[in-house]
């Protein structure tokens, strides 16, 4: 791979387009659909979440893989933008989308559920995560860091 060809910039962009689709789109406009039922709704979101889980893994060992490829030093200052998310995107596979889960698994067996704050940290992060994204790619795209 030569250093002037590089996927991190077109990457980043596209992981933060998929982060806006899903996360700040899909996620509360499917259940304005008609017909559409809580049931129905935690089902899909269930599905859909899973697999932007997995799109985010690929974007983000792609992008580490050519920060490790192209630099001898990938802990510099201008990567902590990609580090941020790439930490919240840990903390969400392993804490917050399985505990998203099980609550949605709940409500879909029809147990009631007393009120979290998970979706209040979920969208807090998220957020986070996508800003991040936007400086890491606009630094990359602007200095080739």
């Amino acid at each position: 791979m030569s250093k002037n060809f590089q996927v991190k910039v077109p990457l980043t962009f596209i992981w933060i387009g998929f982060i806006c689709a899903i996360s700040f789109m899909e996620a509360w406009l499917k259940f304005k659909a008609p017909g559409i039922t809580l049931t129905l709704g935690l089902g899909i979101g269930k599905l859909v979440f899973a697999a932007l889980n997995k799109m985010e893994w690929i974007f983000a060992i792609a992008i580490l893989t050519e920060l490790v490829y192209l630099r001898k030093k990938i802990l510099v200052k201008h990567n902590l933008f990609y580090f941020v998310p790439l930490l919240i995107l840990f903390i969400q596979s392993v804490w917050i989308l399985p505990a998203l889960d099980l609550r949605a698994q709940a409500i879909i067996k029809g147990e009631t559920l007393t009120p979290s704050n998970l979706h209040i940290w979920y969208i807090s992060i998220e957020v986070l995560k996508t800003i991040c994204l936007g400086i890491f790619g606009f630094k990359v795209y602007t200095k080739d860091v």
